[in-house]
């Protein structure tokens, strides 16, 4: 396809990163000379120095044969206005990217009176992950598929937990659980796994299961698996509100720390049931005074990586909250992975995969379409869920019997309100939703996990 993303900053950088690697014809578009060099110097990218919202450099790029733009400035006013003009212009689908709270209850107006294909706010899809993982501390990510019906936890083997030195074939013959391991980490290595692995401390495991299913599994190996209570969070910027409105909904007790005073202001106007405290986040005598080490809950969501490490270290350190810490710079994930950190947010991935699953499902080649799309361990795995819209040469016939492809695995099939933990002879149907997890290829169709 041919795709016009317009800002080059953090999500627009990865978006080209991940969409390069899927052979589409990319441009991108920024005032800023600096950003577009760094882009096309070191990706498979054209590069225009304009502003997206100027028909002229919309024209330059060749909006009137693009097949998708995608608006990431920092400016939710500029990202419509630009989605607009290259509607007006052309014929292609159009993403903006709006933030602001105050555009909250209006986002379905505007992209359907707009005629955008989709708005994105990458601080709501932030919050929304972090929520999840609070909803289940055990899990260091939560992914969401089939509506909330199916789950897909990760989380970490410690030394004294039972699945140490644990063959996998013995969670549902010794354990009689119910749940599917997708994948394993072990150190820089990802490993689609067979029945007779065995698992090992620090592994990081990604299992597949109903909710309630991933709730026995849990107590069984010993891990909580009720949710929080109290939260405390370090840092108000737009993820904060969304997250803490989040929590405050389900009855969280929430705090935040801001160290600017009119920003506290805003927060406890907007968040009545939220203790906003004013004060510097990194003065570990504050933390302390204000119950850090009776939280549950804690969110290093600071502008600054390096202080948010820092942060949940310390928390790690004075209590056993579940700390989540928001970073920028995916680049170091293999050195933050070493710091042993509970949960690590990455913003922009999160936001690029809401739209690489829309580029995907996009091409009107295509059998069946991609619900869903999440990158596992930066870019290195996927999880995808494809709904099959008719028969094809992967329905109708036991799993056994298909030839998929190599780091392959078929993990759940939804038919109707039926969760299906596929065995081998499962078969696929037109209807079902499934969720495939994957290494070292791309898919877009269900065809396509079987050998050529």
């Amino acid at each position: 396809m041919q795709i016009i993303i317009v800002g080059c900053g953090k999500v627009g950088c990865t978006l080209v990163e991940h969409l390069s690697k899927e052979n589409h014809d990319i441009t991108v578009i920024d005032e800023k000379e600096d950003r577009v060099r760094a882009i096309t110097d070191e990706l498979d990218a054209k590069g225009i120095v304009g502003n997206g919202v100027s028909y002229q450099t919309l024209a330059e790029a060749d909006v009137h044969h693009a097949d998708l733009l995608i608006a990431v400035t920092g400016s939710d006013e500029q990202n419509l206005l630009c989605c607009v003009i290259a509607r007006k212009a052309g014929s292609c689908k159009a993403i903006a990217s709006v933030r602001n709270p105050i555009y909250g209850k209006e986002v379905e107006f505007l992209r359907e009176k707009l005629g955008l294909a989709m708005i994105i706010n990458p601080d709501l899809i932030c919050a929304s992950a972090i929520a999840r993982v609070f909803q289940f501390p055990s899990a260091v990510k939560v992914d969401s598929f089939s509506k909330g019906r199916v789950e897909l936890l990760h989380f970490r083997v410690a030394k004294d937990n039972i699945l140490n030195n644990y063959k996998l074939f013995h969670i549902r013959n010794t354990l009689k659980c119910d749940v599917l391991v997708c994948m394993v980490k072990r150190r820089e290595e990802i490993i689609i796994p067979r029945g007779d692995l065995v698992f090992l401390e620090g592994d990081m495991i990604a299992i597949i299961a109903a909710p309630s299913k991933a709730n026995d599994f849990f107590r069984k190996i010993g891990l909580n698996t009720g949710r929080i209570h109290t939260a405390m969070i370090v840092g108000g910027g737009k993820t904060t509100y969304y997250l803490a409105r989040r929590l405050l909904s389900v009855g969280i007790e929430t705090k935040i720390i801001e160290r600017n005073a009119a920003r506290c202001e805003e927060l406890s106007e907007l968040l009545p049931k939220a203790i906003v405290i004013h004060g510097d986040g990194t003065d570990q005598r504050l933390l302390l005074q204000e119950g850090l080490e009776q939280v549950e809950g804690f969110a290093a969501l600071t502008g600054m990586d390096e202080e948010n490490i820092l942060l949940s270290l310390f928390a790690k350190q004075v209590s056993h909250a579940k700390a989540v810490t928001k970073v920028n710079r995916i680049n170091y994930q293999g050195v933050f992975a070493e710091l042993n950190l509970d949960s690590i947010t990455y913003p922009r991935l999160l936001a690029a995969d809401t739209i690489i699953k829309y580029a995907r499902s996009m091409n009107v080649s295509l059998d069946s379409n991609v619900e869903n799309l999440y990158k596992l361990d930066g870019s290195k795995a996927e999880a995808l869920e494809i709904y099959i819209r008719e028969e094809s040469e992967a329905t109708g016939t036991p799993l056994a019997a298909l030839r998929i492809k190599k780091n392959v695995l078929v993990c759940c099939i939804s038919r109707g309100n039926q969760v299906i933990l596929p065995g081998g002879q499962d078969v696929l149907q037109p209807g079902d939703s499934v969720v495939i997890v994957l290494t070292d290829l791309r898919l877009s169709d269900i065809k396509d996990i079987l050998e050529d």
